[in-house]
């Protein structure tokens, strides 16, 4: 440490009260700032290097934020200033630009076999070179993570770039800035210009954490950590990628203006720039002492905070690199030995609450992923309180992991317990902290649409397949258009229409993607009733058991007036007893969900059904509908079908017998028909079949 940065104030013992701002002078603000941000690299290299921080958190989150204050009041900002990594403005997309040397991919395999011919070659080759130098290797850690290089030129940053085909990657140089283990200047006395590679990852604890997250928002979950830091690192927006865990090692030499005379001494020299190093680096003699290296590290790895798949062996010498030099693909001086997949068995790192539509709890197992029927897996249902504890289930155990039908994981058995007694469900939900009750074997969220998990996905229900079908409102539109605070309800989708600006002034947002959800709106004002009930998302009210309610009741006033006064009356309807009708009941029995519904019906109008009036004249058919249609409404259009003997469905496949296109029709069923070959008709098309079979649609 030099002695400028002994005697910074903001080092030991710093000062956390600051004068105010607009009594400083800009010369002691300036004078402050660079004070500031050395004292604040040097934290960075304690912190993330040695792994040694000599303040508090609190007092450190301080110090960045007197810095981001004295720059922004003083127009003090630096390419190379701390406060650069919090993120910016998003890009449009990543420019692509050529590495200063390729980045080559390594040789690899499984078998011991081939790790000692490996040797053999190196040997024979370097003996027919007339090298005479001594032959170790250097062996690190295989990282599961995403390689890039991260070029300095006079100590600063200039750019972090993806591998991408080793001749060229993504320049994510902002991104890279937010995360905290890369230094935007070096420390010591590096080379002039610097390319080194790094592995950037997300620890396996915060990636749990990051996941459990992510649940619980009722996001999807990453599927390992790698997917996670890959999808984190190529994010358009530096903020997204500033508020998740990554981190990085960082593991050789791409290109320098000066280079040590062994791999070894470049690593270690690292630290002294500030450049984080993996700390199970080992050299050894003779590649035995390699082999046993990896299967020392092998029974380790389960213990490690990142992933890895296997150990790198790399000839030491930079003389007998360069002898050896490279193929088209891969450095001919390094060999990665590969581990054996994890197969089935694994381990319990955390369990996550996740809350459905419905408000049932479910909870979810955050494992150490391993390899199930050749898919990575880090995640498995837990299915509900009562199987967790007829399994004895908790967070670090050791199970065995299935998947039910090749698709959903779950945990089948404890085969080691490293915990006591089981994981037992929390008493508040997680997202709105209302009280979790059981209902037998299960477990569900009180908060009913006052909870925002169920807010959200009956959102979505509403404007999906087994809703009214609203083109354009996915998953990802309703929680963008939720964290912009323009639907607080189902009711608010109503409200659209008139936001066209704030619609317009979302990202990804233009002209016509506006005009096609005001539009989807609008024709979803007069819907079938049985489309109506189904969306709504009254448990085990899906579209069947709606479309034999819409036939008992006709309307819906006549089908609430009995869910909420006579219950009894609804078992009159095929597949609803009496456990199904008193859930029925209690959705309505709920002042959040019926004043939820009378908010909806305030904008919307249910028609009464005409099922009961049906026939089978289309037997048979199975209809989609997409747009705006003029004579009738979309509703009416299915409904009609329906009545009779058709199926009218809300994607596009090849039981399709027909499209039926309105105005402004949906691209993506347009584009589905015609991969399946199926009939697109018009409006006046589609009111000609009816008639051929002596239909009117009036």
């Amino acid at each position: 440490m030099t002695d400028a940065i002994e005697d910074n104030p903001y080092l030991r013992d710093p000062p956390t009260d600051f004068e105010p701002v607009e009594s400083l002078e800009p010369e002691v603000a300036e004078r402050q700032v660079e004070r500031l941000r050395a004292a604040i690299r040097e934290h960075d290299r304690r912190y993330y290097v040695e792994n040694d921080p000599i303040i508090a958190d609190r007092a450190y989150d301080r110090l960045f934020s007197r810095l981001q204050e004295l720059e922004d009041a003083f127009d003090l900002t630096h390419p190379d200033s701390p406060t650069r990594g919090v993120g910016g403005e998003p890009l449009e997309e990543f420019e692509t630009v050529e590495h200063v040397a390729p980045m080559l991919s390594i040789d690899q395999s499984g078998e011991v076999e081939d790790v000692r011919a490996f040797d053999e070659r190196v040997r024979r080759e370097l003996e027919a070179a007339g090298y005479d130098g001594e032959i170790a290797y250097v062996c690190e850690p295989k990282f599961d993570g995403v390689s890039m290089v991260f070029t300095y030129e006079s100590g600063r940053l200039e750019r972090a770039v993806t591998r991408g085909d080793g001749r060229e990657g993504d320049d994510v140089t902002r991104n890279a800035r937010t995360i905290g283990s890369v230094p935007q200047r070096l420390h010591g006395d590096p080379p002039e210009f610097l390319a080194v590679r790094g592995e950037v990852y997300m620890p396996k604890d915060a990636f749990r954490e990051h996941n459990r997250e992510r649940i619980e928002r009722g996001e999807e979950p990453f599927a390992n950590p790698r997917n996670a830091t890959a999808g984190t690192i190529r994010q358009l927006d530096p903020s997204v990628v500033a508020e998740r865990p990554l981190e990085v090692f960082y593991f050789d030499v791409l290109e320098a203006s000066s280079l040590e005379n062994t791999h070894l001494e470049a690593l270690e020299a690292f630290p002294d720039y500030g450049l984080r190093v993996n700390d199970r680096i080992e050299r050894v003699a003779d590649i035995e002492g390699a082999i046993e290296y990896r299967d020392r590290l092998l029974e380790e790895r389960d213990g490690l905070d990142y992933e890895i798949d296997g150990v790198v062996i790399k000839v030491d010498s930079r003389e007998a690199r360069d002898e050896l030099g490279q193929t088209a693909r891969h450095d001919r001086w390094a060999f990665a030995y590969k581990f054996p997949a994890r197969a089935e068995v694994t381990t319990i790192g955390d369990v996550a609450v996740q809350v459905g539509r419905t408000g049932r709890v479910t909870p979810v197992a955050l494992l150490d992923p391993v390899d199930v029927g050749g898919v990575t897996v880090s995640r498995a249902s837990l299915h509900n309180p009562e199987e967790i504890a007829e399994k004895n289930v908790n967070v670090g155990d050791t199970v065995r992991v299935q998947r039910a039908g090749d698709v959903i994981p779950y945990v089948e058995e404890v085969v080691e317990k490293g915990s006591d007694g089981h994981y037992e469900l929390p008493e508040h939900c997680p997202i709105c902290d209302s009280v979790i009750e059981r209902d037998g074997p299960l477990a569900y969220c009180t908060g009913g649409l006052a909870c925002d998990a169920q807010l959200r996905r009956s959102i979505e229900y509403y404007a999906g397949d087994d809703g009214l079908d609203l083109e354009g409102l996915g998953e990802k539109t309703v929680r963008q258009l939720l964290e912009a605070g323009l639907l607080e309800s189902v009711a608010d989708l109503y409200a659209l229409p008139e936001r066209r600006e704030a619609l317009l002034a979302l990202e990804g947002w233009g002209e016509t993607s506006v005009d096609n959800l005001v539009a989807e709106i609008e024709a979803s004002r007069e819907p079938a009733l049985t489309d109506f009930l189904s969306a709504l998302g009254i448990p085990h009210v899906g579209p069947t058991t709606a479309r034999e309610l819409a036939r008992e009741f006709g309307t819906f006033e006549a089908f609430r007036t009995a869910a909420e006064d006579r219950p009894e009356e609804l078992e009159r309807v095929d597949d609803v007893g009496e456990t199904v009708a008193q859930t029925i009941h209690e959705f309505f029995a709920s002042d959040a969900n019926a004043a939820a519904v009378d908010a909806i019906l305030e904008a919307v109008d249910p028609q009464e059904s005409t099922l009961e009036s049906g026939g089978d004249a289309l037997e048979g058919l199975t209809f989609v509908f997409t747009g705006a249609l003029e004579d009738v409404t979309r509703d009416e259009a299915q409904a009609f079908v329906e009545a009779h003997g058709a199926n009218a469905t809300s994607s596009v496949s090849g039981n399709t017998d027909y499209l039926v296109v309105g105005s402004r029709p949906g691209s993506t069923k347009l584009e589905d028909a015609e991969a399946n070959d199926v009939p697109v008709i018009e409006e006046a098309e589609f009111f000609a079949l009816l008639e051929s079979e002596g239909l009117a649609l009036e």
